[in-house]
């Protein structure tokens, strides 16, 4: 059972939250957040979390700004069919006769391996062809190939084993045999995210009857002089394992803005203005650069980066091993970090809704922040939209509860509080005992009347809770209490939650009332500017005190029904005590006070013995049609 009965003053039964429930609510939010978690990460280990891209994406190329410009490896430099040898050339595209020359100055350097980054699907004139064909057959080269998709989106689910989550494509565009005869062919397709930026290159191909391997996997492995070996996790160059994510793709870790690599132009290097030696030993590219060619892509540090400098890039990353790792345990970790941060959240939150639970939230998620960031730096690329959807709703969802119930408990607190009211003025029984028939009859008398209220203690009930608002209520009472005791004859006539009216001659008049308001006015400032400095720094700084005191003729009398009554005074003197509580308000005063109170006090009252009273100061006090004389105190203590 989670809850017990407790009897209620009518008879009926009240439930009892017992320490089961208490345990229960403290678990069960963490325990929802962590499901939530969980259910997100197995989504992302499968890849399935298309939807988070835009924000991956996005805070990808935060991190690879912060992580800044790196030097590529100068063991590939690229060669740029751009304008100028388009010039010369006569018009785009660039006749093969062309390219084949441009292959042949380079392979006369002994490169690694030439890669081609050219789809050379159309068949040209027969000399230029047979003539790229034949420098072809003579130099270690890779040209490209593409896969066919018919969907915007590329399909996982190439074949059974190793080879289970490739793309699939409708097909493959592949040169002409006269090309793929004597050259190795390389899929040159790129992973975009939603905004077109290259986030990764799969490494291999399946139409649904063959396989084929990516550009730069075929270029790397070229230069290497191995056969790249595909397993579960990544590919094999010779003694090399390289990680892939989810499809055998590679991470794209770019290096900087276009031309970051060693870039040559085509044109000086026909005309032999470049040495060619500055290609011995290296993988080289050629690629198109001209201006409106379309094969250009975003990227974190460009806006248009040329194709060729992608592809670059990937075999960089494949030959130097500085990619990014995000494989199946990268995952992995990234749906245990998603499910600690949601758990950890939304358990503090339900701990405790406080400055000291916030700060280790706040805490907390910097210290991710900070450690995705260095990981990042590092090559590993942890997730950052995971985490924040698996922990962000169910903080969100579980905070805006808790706010709805703490509202609630405000609510009925206040309602409670309004009961307060019902209670008869603290040092009355003693005195019906004796009389019962004490203020039976309204009766006309002078009183001093004394307000006191607590500024913004609505706002602060409903973020500190029920139990620290009655602890708040239970000190500003007792401090009440004390005040008007001993010699100072007050008596609390009501508590009207937080502020409280005390009058000063009940059950009768005397003739020291008013001095005696006015010092248990001073008293009360110095007291409530004590107790609030030592309450907790977040309730303090939330709340404030204003008074208001008058002197004048009253109705002392018995309110309320036959069951339940209350002592309490009445009377245009009452209400323009309340008032003055917003004078002192409006004012910035400690206490608004009128002079008939001054006046009856005499001048040895505690108001004008001590402190800072100001001069008279005729007021409009609302409600009234007449102005009041009143005067402004500040505790000189203060």
């Amino acid at each position: 059972m989670g809850r017990a009965a407790r009897p209620r003053p009518d008879g009926a039964l009240r439930p009892v939250i017992t320490t089961r429930s208490r345990r229960l609510a403290l678990l069960l939010p963490p325990l929802i957040a962590g499901l939530w978690a969980a259910a997100l990460g197995l989504e992302h280990v499968r890849g399935d979390m298309w939807f988070l891209g835009r924000v991956e994406a996005t805070m990808t190329d935060v991190r690879m700004s912060v992580r800044g410009t790196r030097v590529p490896p100068d063991n590939t430099v690229i060669v740029a069919i751009d304008d100028e040898v388009v010039r010369k050339d006569g018009g785009y595209p660039v006749s093969r006769g062309t390219v084949a020359r441009i292959v042949k100055a380079i392979g006369a350097a002994k490169p690694k391996a030439i890669g081609i980054d050219m789809l050379l699907v159309d068949p040209g004139p027969d000399g230029g062809d047979r003539a790229l064909a034949e420098v072809l057959a003579h130099h270690p080269a890779v040209i490209g190939s593409a896969a066919q998709f018919a969907a915007s989106t590329q399909a996982l689910g190439g074949g059974g084993g190793i080879l289970s989550d490739i793309p699939v494509a409708d097909g493959f565009l592949t040169p002409l045999p006269i090309f793929a005869d004597v050259s190795t062919l390389g899929v040159v397709n790129v992973a975009t995210d939603e905004v077109g930026t290259p986030r990764e290159v799969p490494l291999v191909f399946s139409d649904g009857s063959r396989v084929e391997l990516a550009f730069p996997l075929r270029l790397a492995a070229l230069a290497e002089g191995v056969e790249p070996v595909v397993e579960r996790d990544g590919v094999r160059l010779g003694n090399r394992f390289v990680a892939t994510d989810l499809g055998h793709a590679v991470p794209l870790a770019f290096f900087g803005p276009r031309r970051t690599f060693a870039t040559y132009p085509a044109a000086p290097l026909l005309d032999g203005e470049i040495a060619p030696d500055m290609f011995t030993g290296k993988i080289v590219i050629i690629g198109v650069t001209v201006t409106g060619s379309g094969d250009v892509f975003p990227s974190p540090f460009d806006a248009v980066m040329p194709g060729v400098e992608v592809m670059a890039t990937a075999v960089a990353n494949l030959t130097t091993g500085d990619g990014l790792l995000r494989g199946r345990s990268v995952r992995l970790a990234d749906a245990a970090i998603a499910i600690f941060l949601a758990v950890t959240t939304v358990g503090l939150l339900a701990w405790r809704r406080s400055a000291a639970s916030f700060s280790l939230i706040a805490a907390l998620v910097a210290t991710w922040a900070l450690s995705n960031m260095i990981a990042f730096a590092n090559g590993v690329w942890l997730s950052v939209a995971l985490p924040i959807t698996a922990a962000a709703p169910p903080a969100i969802l579980f905070g805006a509860v808790q706010l709805w119930v703490q509202r609630r408990r405000a609510h009925q607190f206040a309602e409670q509080s309004e009961l307060l009211q019902r209670v008869n003025a603290p040092g009355f029984s003693e005195w019906l005992a004796v009389n019962p028939d004490f203020l039976a009859e309204p009766v006309s008398q002078h009183a001093a009347i004394l307000f006191i209220d607590m500024s913004g203690f609505t706002a602060l009930s409903e973020k500190i809770g029920p139990n620290a608002v009655r602890e708040l209520l239970d000190g500003f009472y007792r401090l009440l209490d004390d005040a008007v005791g001993g010699s100072r004859g007050g008596a609390i006539t009501s508590f009207a939650g937080d502020g409280a009216m005390l009058v000063f001659g009940l059950p009768s008049p005397r003739d020291k009332d008013a001095f005696n308001a006015a010092e248990t006015a001073v008293h009360l400032v110095r007291r409530t500017r004590e107790w609030r400095a030592s309450l907790p720094a977040e309730i303090a700084e939330r709340i404030g005190f204003k008074l208001g005191a008058h002197f004048g003729p009253v109705v002392a009398s018995r309110l309320g029904g036959e069951r339940n009554q209350q002592i309490t005074a009445t009377g245009d003197t009452v209400n323009v005590a309340n008032r003055l509580m917003e004078v002192a308000a409006d004012r910035a005063a400690d206490l608004a006070v009128s002079k008939e109170l001054l006046d009856a006090a005499g001048p040895r009252n505690a108001l004008a013995t001590s402190g800072v009273l100001s001069g008279q100061i005729a007021t409009r006090i609302r409600g009234r049609a007449r102005s009041l004389d009143v005067n402004m105190w500040w505790d000189s203590e203060g």
